[in-house]
């Protein structure tokens, strides 16, 4: 009995080894990093997240503590400005900057919060609307139609008004408003996706409807859902400030930041930093998500990719 050994053909001089391919996450980070305001703002919400994350160790005071000696005590840099208050004080003697930090908490946990309630209502519904049709479907999407119809931030008032003012309820609000663009989204990619070849051999091994819709369809509808939802992050911030600064989101003494504006128009005109920096704030960490969504819908579409 004789064994035969297999061996591996030499390689010729002057070649080299083929190189492995690109893992999947390589790949995804080879093309987001191409655009720079996406890095840019990836960036940013890093050192968002770490000052909302750490900010009882970072805050040099707490955000409700008064000092009586220092009314609306400007930044540093101006003429009656102290070391202890960097970017000066409001109108009862509280830090600004340590509330601004205290508000990265507070504003990313709305905008977070909102859209996980969003996302998963709408993928959930959407998903119902796209497989089964007929009348779900025509139910659904006509209901969606009719919120579509609604200015959003009206219609988030209207829904904090009837269920009275307060956080919970302004993220609530805010996650119904924005609800029909991802059950929108969700039906469009699942049409797409039931006439592919992949789902029809499913249905032929027998696959039930829930396995098909969640073990099949829905990790395919992932990438339009991911960039939604990096942009819808940065939509409830600005929706969870806009009812904060009417008086309907966040009530006294919390530090998020569109309640912070609200308190300080009375004094735009005698105290600038009170009103411009939470409103920084905001600019800056909207902006960073909507570049992060642009890299995203970039880096995951294959279309798009150059």
């Amino acid at each position: 009995m004789t064994t035969e050994v297999l061996q591996t053909p030499p390689i010729a001089a002057g070649t080299t080894p083929a190189a492995a391919p690109p893992s999947d996450l390589a790949a995804f980070w080879h093309d987001f990093r191409r655009n720079t305001g996406a890095v840019i703002g990836l960036a940013i919400i890093v050192v968002v997240t770490g000052l909302a994350v750490f900010a009882p160790l970072i805050a040099p005071h707490h955000p409700d503590r008064t000092d009586s000696t220092a009314f609306l005590r400007p930044p540093v840099w101006q003429d009656g400005g102290s070391w202890s208050h960097l970017l000066g004080t409001d109108a009862i003697g509280r830090d600004l900057l340590s509330r601004l930090i205290w508000g990265a908490q507070l504003s990313l946990s709305i905008g977070v919060a909102v859209v996980v309630l969003s996302l998963v209502s709408g993928v959930l519904i959407g998903m119902a609307a796209g497989y089964f049709r007929g009348w779900i479907e025509t139910a659904i999407m006509r209901a969606m139609d009719v919120i579509l119809t609604l200015p959003s931030l009206l219609l988030a008032i209207v829904i904090v008004a009837i269920l009275g003012p307060g956080l919970a309820n302004a993220m609530i609000a805010v996650a119904l408003v924005t609800l029909p663009h991802y059950v929108r989204l969700t039906r469009a990619a699942v049409i797409g996706e039931l006439s592919k070849d992949y789902v029809t051999a499913a249905r032929v091994g027998g696959s039930s409807n829930l396995r098909i819709m969640f073990k099949e369809v829905l990790p395919n509808c992932a990438a339009p859902l991911i960039v939604q939802a990096s942009l819808g992050v940065s939509a409830a911030i600005l929706d969870a400030a806009a009812l904060g600064f009417l008086g309907l989101g966040a009530q006294p003494p919390a530090s998020e930041w569109g309640t912070m504006l609200a308190d300080a128009r009375e004094f735009v005109l005698r105290a600038w930093w009170v009103v411009t920096f939470p409103g920084l704030m905001i600019l800056i960490t909207v902006l960073a998500f909507n570049l992060v969504g642009d890299g995203l819908r970039d880096a995951l579409d294959p279309k798009l990719k150059r």
